[in-house]
């Protein structure tokens, strides 16, 4: 059985739910799930934990980064291109400097209407679902405030539909689609989002990241190994227990401070990673009061 994560490099046209199946059957382990979605068109990124590491993933760092095309004259009922055609204008004259003047305003915290076909709920329901039966309307739509730290321009295609490729960076909750439909009304023609790939998410980047050939391949040549359960939480302070410490904690018993053998640069921090004094990764605690707290004990000793 494997305990650990693993950072898929999602191909096209797939959920992330689809993604949990694919690895079940390739796995043969039920206890698998993902850090975040990633909509169906996208490619790239997708943290997965499986076994006892699936207890970790509210431990993630939060963060995403991405690589967007967007394509100007084009606007769909999804504000990407597997969406319904709503206009369709050739805008061959737009001036990549007329975009590089409105990315600005895309940066630090905004706010943000997500796209009608989004998995947000709305009086418990779907967006999506919503929409699809046409009982959703844009003021019914809740306004959401997102940080974007940076959006840089990669790349600039010029035509009768024009295309931008940009690096964005990002907090969690941001439609990249929503940023493709927002500069195309800015500049008057319409936009949508014509490709994205996620290069970054919650600790994972894509060169730690497999497609599920090359899982499938490793498993055959009986070399896949998943990431440490604690790969995407070094941001963590960490602190190691000495033998009767480490006992007392994987019991599920408070310990005081001043038994811990190392304590981490943030001793303020929520919480931390515990390590016994081998620096086996023990699980995470949360720092209260009386000491560090178990909150996750993935090695408990029996």
């Amino acid at each position: 059985m494997f305990n650990g994560f693993i950072s898929i490099d999602k191909p096209p046209f797939i959920t992330a739910h689809d993604c949990i199946s694919k690895l079940r059957k390739l796995l043969k382990q039920k206890k698998i799930g993902h850090g975040g979605t990633l909509d169906p068109m996208a490619t790239g990124v997708l943290p997965i934990a499986v076994g006892n590491a699936t207890r970790l993933l509210r431990f993630l760092p939060e963060g995403k980064a991405y690589e967007a095309k967007i394509r100007f004259g084009v606007v769909t009922n999804t504000d990407d291109v597997t969406g319904a055609i709503l206009s369709d204008r050739p805008c061959p004259d737009i001036k990549l400097e007329d975009i590089e003047k409105l990315l600005p305003l895309f940066q630090g915290k905004i706010t943000q209407r997500p796209p009608a076909f989004s998995a947000i709920q709305v009086n418990g329901k779907r967006l999506y679902d919503l929409a699809r039966r046409g009982e959703i309307v844009e003021s019914d739509i809740p306004i959401r405030s997102v940080e974007i730290t940076e959006i840089r321009v990669l790349s600039w295609t010029t035509g009768s539909y024009p295309e931008l490729d940009v690096a964005i960076a990002c907090g969690s909750g941001t439609y990249i689609r929503s940023i493709a439909r927002d500069l195309g009304e800015k500049l008057g023609c319409g936009a949508t989002l014509s490709g994205l790939r996620r290069t970054y998410s919650n600790g994972f980047d894509l060169n730690s990241s497999l497609t599920f050939e090359q899982i499938a391949d490793l498993l055959r040549s009986r070399s896949f190994e998943v990431l440490a359960p604690d790969h995407g939480l070094h941001f963590l302070p960490m602190m190691s227990l000495d033998e009767d410490a480490t006992k007392r904690w994987c019991m599920g018993q408070v310990i005081a401070i001043k038994d811990v053998l190392t304590e981490g640069e943030n001793i303020l921090s929520q919480y931390v990673r515990m390590c016994d004094r081998d620096q086996k990764f023990l699980g995470v605690s949360e720092v209260i009061e009386a000491g560090l707290q178990p909150i996750v004990v993935l090695n408990p000793i029996n």
